[in-house]
């Protein structure tokens, strides 16, 4: 038996629905990839290390960073002594054991590190460490 197929009719690919698709995915990708919390750089020199370890772990660190002038910053947002040591008393109730991670200038005096190690001490927060700069050509003297 033979069946006719009907030549008259004629496949033809839906272009708008194709189109709306695409916009779709053009704007999502967009959208998700602006969302996403972006960090300013701050402009200090990291100390190099030769005997540094390189640490992975999911947990996220909470960022103190010191400039060379002695400028205190959380993440990228400058913070006065108080306000960092409010901030680092709500961080301490919510998880003692949160990580800190220092960001030092390498011209920083050791004054404004000690003032936020001890900070970091006062509000019972332990688990303390240096980012450093990651230079393999660092050799020991």
């Amino acid at each position: 038996m033979r069946i006719d197929l009907g030549d008259d009719d004629h496949i033809e690919i839906m272009l708008v629905p194709l189109i709306d698709c695409l916009c779709f995915l053009v704007f999502f990708f967009l959208a998700a990839s602006t969302l996403k919390k972006v960090e300013k750089e701050l402009p200090i020199q990291l100390p190099k290390s030769a005997s540094s370890v390189a640490i992975s772990g999911s947990v996220q660190a909470v960022v103190v960073a010191v400039d060379k002038e002695g400028h205190v910053y959380i993440g990228s947002q400058p913070v006065t002594t108080d306000l960092l040591q409010q901030k680092l008393r709500e961080t301490a109730r919510a998880n003692p054991l949160q990580k800190i991670r220092l960001d030092v200038d390498a011209s920083t005096r050791g004054q404004d590190i000690i003032r936020v190690l001890d900070i970091c001490q006062f509000e019972g927060l332990k688990n303390v460490s240096f980012h450093i700069a990651d230079d393999k050509s660092f050799s020991k003297r």
